[in-house]
């Protein structure tokens, strides 16, 4: 009937209408992050090749000539059944006043519910913006405690590496400090006998002297063997001298005794000619006298000559 179909018309309006808002009020995926971006990725069971680029390919085929056939004629089927006509008065079909108020029901419900969709949409819409809204807050709180988290662990992590390379710069220290202590024990154990030693032997090879013994023996015993020396020369230059002095008073003497008396003086009687012979040992005794004293006078002038370099030493010493 005409209303059954009204109806169903209706039911099947309402129901496109209804999932037309269900499609449009559907929540979408939120707006990507920024740094990231939505990629399409297909979710049929078989995936199909996506190209921007249609591929084409030319191909040509060469087909044999055809006759030239007729146009087909038209197709009209054949008459069947009987010709009726039915006549139909006015107001048999159609009136207003019962057509309009499914029409005027129709658009009034179709406007109330349009506006009821719009409104639940707003609604829905609101809902999900402010869910939207809910859920960047929590996004950037759990971002920021991320970030926090991450922050902390980083800090933990350098801590422990700077805990760590304390603890073995320690026990490097620890160690170093042990090996230099035990060097140390065990030098001064190898030492404790090989210093005295040392010393001991460098004492006896005369390393260490005394500065004074030292000065006399570098430069006072030197300066005094040079003055006993030039004093010895000395001595033996005046003994030459007065040698040879002694020897030409005697080579003198000796030859005034040899030669005979001058003229006019009467000559020695012959017996005392053996006298004059006699002389040559009696200058010799008088030279051996003469001798003596110059001796005496050499044994007695060495002393002299001796205490004058001890009394040069003794000043020396004194300073």
């Amino acid at each position: 009937s005409t209303l059954e179909v009204k109806r169903q018309r209706r039911v099947q309006r309402q129901a496109l209408a209804r999932k037309f808002t269900q499609e449009q009020i559907r929540p979408g995926t939120p707006e990507p992050v920024e740094g990231r971006e939505h990629v399409y990725v297909q979710t049929e069971l078989y995936l199909e090749e996506i190209r921007d680029h249609i591929i084409e390919v030319d191909g040509e085929c060469q087909t044999d000539d055809f006759l030239d056939r007729p146009p087909t004629p038209l197709f009209i089927p054949a008459k069947t059944g009987k010709d009726v006509a039915t006549q139909i008065e006015e107001g048999e079909l159609f009136d207003f006043d019962i057509e309009v108020k499914p029409i005027l029901e129709v658009l009034v419900g179709k406007t109330v519910e349009q506006a009821l969709l719009e409104v639940m949409e707003e609604e829905e819409l609101a809902q999900l913006w402010s869910h939207q809204r809910a859920f960047a807050e929590l996004r950037n709180a759990e971002f920021a405690e991320l970030q926090r988290l991450e922050e902390q662990d980083r800090r933990i992590r350098e801590e422990k590496e700077r805990r760590r390379l304390e603890h073995l710069e320690k026990l490097r220290k620890q160690k170093e400090t042990a090996e230099k202590i035990a060097a140390r024990a065990f030098a001064q154990r190898y030492l404790a006998d090989l210093i005295p030693s040392v010393f001991n032997n460098l004492h006896e090879r005369g390393f260490f002297y005394d500065p004074i013994e030292r000065d006399i023996e570098t430069e006072f015993f030197p300066w005094l063997m040079s003055e006993v020396e030039e004093t010895l020369q000395k001595k033996v230059l005046g003994r030459m001298m007065l040698d040879s002095l002694i020897r030409m008073v005697v080579e003198k003497r000796l030859d005034e005794f040899s030669h005979a008396p001058p003229f006019g003086q009467p000559e020695a009687p012959a017996e005392e000619e053996p006298g004059a012979t006699d002389a040559s040992p009696q200058v010799t005794g008088e030279a051996d006298a003469a001798d003596q004293p110059v001796a005496e006078k050499e044994e007695t002038d060495s002393p002299v000559v001796e205490e004058q370099p001890s009394d040069t030493t003794s000043s020396q010493l004194e300073e």
